[in-house]
């Protein structure tokens, strides 16, 4: 597939799956061999561990929208810069639901073979989102 393919197929699974929580079609998008990589260690999860990932944050931030900045695609792999808006409504890290809207950005980097996405990784700036819900306070001199 073309890379401007690929990113297509990543740019509608952000805004027909995660943006909505309707992951009845998820397989249009997201192979059974799908894995995820988080700090350089990839963990298989298929579909169902997707649906699973996309039921967790809907269940946290049930208003959930992320915002395609930019995209940019070689071969396979598509990155897409992203900022993510929500209201805290579940609980989160252990953090009782506070009712705050918070917005981050991030980049994620996804792979596509035979129009599916096979892996997902990427970084977000949750440093943000935490002292937005009054997870983390500054501390140090006052003024």
């Amino acid at each position: 597939m073309s890379a401007d393919k690929n990113k297509t197929i990543v740019r509608r699974f952000y805004l027909e799956v995660v943006n909505t929580g309707k992951v009845d079609g998820i397989e249009d998008f997201i192979s059974e061999e799908y894995t995820e990589d988080n700090d350089g260690k990839k963990h298989a999860v298929g579909i169902e561990g997707a649906k699973a990932h996309i039921h967790g944050v809907r269940q946290t931030y049930p208003d959930l929208h992320l915002s395609i900045e930019r995209q940019i695609a070689e071969g396979e792999w598509v990155a897409t810069c992203i900022t993510a808006r929500g209201t805290h409504q579940g609980s989160w890290l252990g953090i009782k639901p506070t009712g705050k809207p918070v917005a981050f950005t991030g980049v994620n980097i996804d792979r596509v073979v035979g129009g599916r996405i096979v892996e997902h990784g990427g970084a977000a700036n949750m440093l943000g989102p935490l002292l937005e819900i009054g997870a983390v306070k500054v501390v140090g001199p006052a003024g």
